[in-house]
């Protein structure tokens, strides 16, 4: 299902209005990344370019045109995870935050039959 205008635009307004939003927006995209999912990074960070610094600046920050930055976040986009993490890094400095990652073991499930000793 493709996520209409609207939805962007309703997202993007969030983000312009709401610190904690983008943060976790940020934080999503991290995790997003570290889960392989590039393509929920790239609207992720789409959208919060846009409702920020917007690609012109980006393009500053980045030494990057913003056609291209427009590109590497469009649905056809192939960016880096280099890039990503470099867009998120540069967009949380905008925000003043800094991320921080943790390791959670999840549980294993219990082998059918094993006792729990």
């Amino acid at each position: 299902m493709a996520l209409t205008s609207d939805y962007h635009e309703i997202v993007q307004a969030r983000v312009r209005r709401d610190p904690e939003f983008r943060e976790a927006r940020l934080k999503e995209a991290v995790q997003c990344l570290l889960a392989g999912e590039v393509g929920v990074v790239r609207i992720l960070l789409r959208d919060q370019v846009i409702a920020t610094v917007g690609f012109e600046q980006l393009g500053v920050m980045t030494g990057r045109s913003s056609e291209t930055l427009t590109q590497m976040f469009g649905p056809d986009g192939d960016p880096l995870a280099s890039d990503l993490f470099e867009v998120i890094a540069l967009l949380a400095q905008h925000d003043g935050v800094r991320l921080e990652m943790s390791a959670v073991r999840e549980e294993q499930p219990a082998e059918a039959g094993a006792s729990k000793a």
